[in-house]
C-alpha cells in the first residue's frame, strides 16, 4: 500500500530482489533515480562487504532501512573500469547516506586510503540535508570513537545526525542543526580529555537540560569514572557531563536533540528523571540532609521525579548500608 508513485517502486524492488534468484541484476537508468546511491566497492572487498551467506549487507540493511545489492550487466566480470563493482543502495536519501557510509568505512578498513587518499576537511552552511567531514587527530580518534564505537553512538544519537568514521575523518550527515549540534559535542568530548569543560550559558539552546547538583551528590551522580553517567546516557539516549559555567560553577548538562516526555524512556525527561532518582538515593542515605529534588532549566524536560527506585534495582543490587565516598568520574 501507499501512493502510486510508491507501489511503483515496491514492486520494482521486489523484481530485483526475485531477479538476484536468476543470475546478476542491473538498474538500468540508475543515474537518474533519486532513491539510490550507487558505491564502487573494489574487487577484494566485496566479500568483506557481503559478508557470510550476505549477513554483513543484510546487517545494514536492517540497520538503516534499506535495499542493497551488487549489480552487473550479463557478461560483465567487475564493475566500473574492471577494479570494482557496483553496490546500489535504495532508501530515503538519509538511510540511503548512512547505509553509504558505512560501506565506505569498511572498506577502508581493508583497504586503506580508497577514499580517504588525498581528503580534506568539509563544512557546508546548506540548511537542508548534507554531509561534513572533520579530521580527528590520531591520538584522539579511538577516544571518540570508543569501545565498540559505544561514544560515536552515543553522539550520534543525542544530535541526531548520522556519524561515522572513516579513516581519521568523521563524516557527520544531517540538516545543519544536527551537524552542528554534533561538531559541538565532539568538541566538548575532545576537550573533556585535558581539562574541564566551561560553557558559559546555554539559556538560548534549545538541545540541553541544565541540573545543578547538591554537592555530596555529585560523586554518587556521576559514578566511579563516570560510570553512572554513562549507565544514564545508554539508557536514554543522551550525552551529559558536568560543565563550568560563566562563574565558574559546575553543574550537569544534559543534551539531546529529543526533549522526552513523562511517558518516554528516552530523551532529557527521562535522564533527568534517572539523575534525580540518584540524589534523591544518596540524600535518603545521608539521612535526608538538603533539597530532594534538583533544580533544572531547559526546555519542556523540566519536572519532578517519581518515586526512587528501590537500591537494589538503581545499583544494581547493592546492600542498604550508606556508600563510602565516592569520586566524581
Amino acid at each position: 500500500s501507499g501512493t502510486r508513485h510508491e507501489r511503483r517502486r515496491a514492486k520494482e524492488y521486489m523484481k530485483w530482489l526475485f531477479g538476484q534468484l536468476e543470475g546478476p541484476v542491473y538498474v538500468d537508468g540508475w543515474e537518474e533515480r533519486d532513491d539510490c546511491t550507487v558505491v564502487h566497492v573494489p574487487s577484494d572487498c566485496i566479500g568483506y562487504i557481503t559478508g557470510n551467506r550476505r549477513a554483513t549487507l543484510g546487517r545494514m540493511e536492517e540497520e538503516w532501512g534499506t535495499l542493497m545489492f551488487f549489480m552487473n550487466k550479463d557478461g560483465e566480470k567487475g564493475g566500473r573500469q574492471g577494479w570494482s563493482e557496483q553496490l546500489i543502495i535504495f532508501g530515503s536519501a538519509k538511510s540511503r547516506r548512512g547505509a553509504e557510509l558505512k560501506c565506505m568505512n569498511e572498506i577502508e578498513k581493508k583497504a586503506p586510503g580508497t577514499f580517504t587518499r588525498g581528503l580534506r576537511e568539509k563544512i557546508t552552511d546548506t540548511r537542508g540535508f548534507d554531509t561534513d567531514r572533520i579530521q580527528i587527530k590520531e591520538d584522539e580518534l579511538s577516544y571518540v570513537i570508543g569501545k565498540e564505537a559505544a561514544t560515536q553512538k552515543k553522539l550520534a544519537t543525542a544530535a541526531g545526525a548520522i556519524l561515522q568514521f572513516i579513516g581519521r575523518f568523521a563524516f557527520i550527515a544531517g540538516s545543519y542543526k544536527e551537524r552542528k549540534r554534533c561538531k559541538e559535542y565532539i568538541g566538548w568530548l575532545l576537550q573533556q580529555m585535558r581539562s574541564a569543560v566551561t560553557i558559559p550559558d546555554v539559556s538560548s539552546r534549545e538541545d540541553c537540560t541544565e541540573m545543578h547538583i547538591p554537592m555530596n551528590c555529585k560523586g554518587w551522580v556521576t559514578g566511579n569514572r563516570g560510570s553512572e553517567l554513562r549507565r544514564m546516557e545508554q539508557e536514554t539516549g543522551v550525552y551529559m557531563f558536568m560543565a563550568l559555567d560563566g562563574r565558574g560553577e559546575e553543574r550537569l548538562i544534559i543534551f539531546s536533540h529529543d526533549p522526552g516526555s513523562k511517558a518516554s524512556p528516552v530523551g532529557r525527561m527521562a535522564a533527568e528523571r534517572l539523575v534525580n532518582e540518584l540524589v534523591q538515593e544518596k540524600l535518603r542515605d545521608d539521612g535526608g540532609r538538603g533539597d530532594s529534588r534538583c533544580p533544572s532549566r531547559g526546555g519542556d524536560s523540566r519536572q519532578r521525579s517519581p518515586p526512587p527506585r528501590r537500591r537494589s534495582e538503581s545499583r544494581h543490587g547493592r546492600a542498604p548500608s550508606p556508600p563510602p565516598p565516592r569520586g566524581g568520574g
